[in-house]
């Protein structure tokens, strides 16, 4: 990859792409347009952990999942560097660009955000990453923010939205679903005494938490898509704890699924979590679900 770089010169995307939403693909796809006119290599320049992490101990909850955000970054069809911030960390925004994209990544162009900021403490402004650049006829390029129902892009704005259960304003954000992989457990087997057993999921801690509720999803079990009603919160009705869950109830599928990983996409908040007075209250609201998921499964959210 580097060999490429030092051959051809690479335009670098930067920035720490945290959500890969559709603000954050607008810089990648400015770097592989500049790239494909100047003859050289695009690439995305990124961390491999979030820098607030090793700032603060903590970090935002994610919008993806490590294996999910390689599989996005994957088919964006060019290569990613990952940098440790920590060793970067204390690099003035000159010796940043001297020494990472200069004279290790070849730099014969750079894209960022209108917000972007490198360097010691962040100092460094897009601003000063266009003079560093003018000074080695280096071309470069900042994207405006990107704006959708007149508000900017943004990982927060994703985040709010999960949390309020507008999964689908967060999916037109993100440019594509909501999405998470994992592992199908034991649960209590409780829906196949009442004809609708469901596959249980833990949820991934490091995810971002939509509202507790139930989604019409689509899920990929093997490579096949099926449509599903998912449950994500507590179980107030027949559990007494505060472990988040993922309970989906997949149609027109038969089979075990213990022990595979499963694919669940949401993609439309049907009803929020409540707690029945009854389990057999709560049985009929969850064939309720089914029945309205069946309904709108011709509907473009689901397409």
């Amino acid at each position: 990859m580097y060999t490429e770089f030092m051959q051809k010169g690479s335009v670098v995307a930067l920035g720490s792409f945290d959500g890969l939403h559709i603000g954050h693909m607008a810089v990648i796809n400015n770097a592989k347009n500049l790239a494909s006119m100047l003859g050289a290599v695009p690439c995305i320049c990124t961390f491999s952990e979030h820098p607030l992490k090793v700032l603060t101990g903590k970090e935002p909850p994610a919008l993806f999942t490590g294996d999910v955000r390689d599989e996005a970054f994957r088919s964006t069809g060019i290569e990613v560097v990952r940098l440790d911030f920590a060793s970067i960390m204390h690099m003035s925004p000159e010796q940043f660009f001297e020494e990472i994209l200069f004279k290790t990544l070849h730099v014969a162009g750079v894209c960022c955000g209108f917000n972007y900021s490198f360097g010691d403490g962040g100092k460094g402004t897009p601003e000063m990453m266009d003079r560093l650049c003018a000074e080695k006829g280096v071309i470069f390029s900042a994207s405006d923010a990107t704006v959708l129902d007149g508000e900017p892009v943004s990982s927060t704005r994703i985040r709010n939205a999960l949390g309020g259960g507008n999964v689908e304003l967060a999916n037109r954000m993100l440019g594509r679903p909501f999405k998470y992989r994992q592992q199908v457990v034991d649960g209590d087997k409780r829906g196949r005494t009442w004809g609708i057993p469901t596959i249980n999921q833990p949820f991934p801690e490091e995810l971002v938490v939509p509202r507790h509720g139930v989604y019409a999803s689509r899920c990929i079990v093997d490579g096949k898509t099926y449509f599903g009603a998912t449950n994500i919160g507590v179980r107030p009705t027949v559990k007494e704890n505060d472990v988040v869950a993922s309970e989906t109830y997949l149609l027109d599928y038969e089979g075990d699924l213990y022990g595979k990983y499963v694919d669940v996409c949401l993609l439309k908040f049907l009803r929020p979590e409540k707690k029945f007075d009854t389990v057999e209250a709560l049985e009929q609201q969850i064939h309720t679900d089914i029945e309205t998921v069946r309904k709108i499964g011709g509907m473009d959210i689901l397409a």
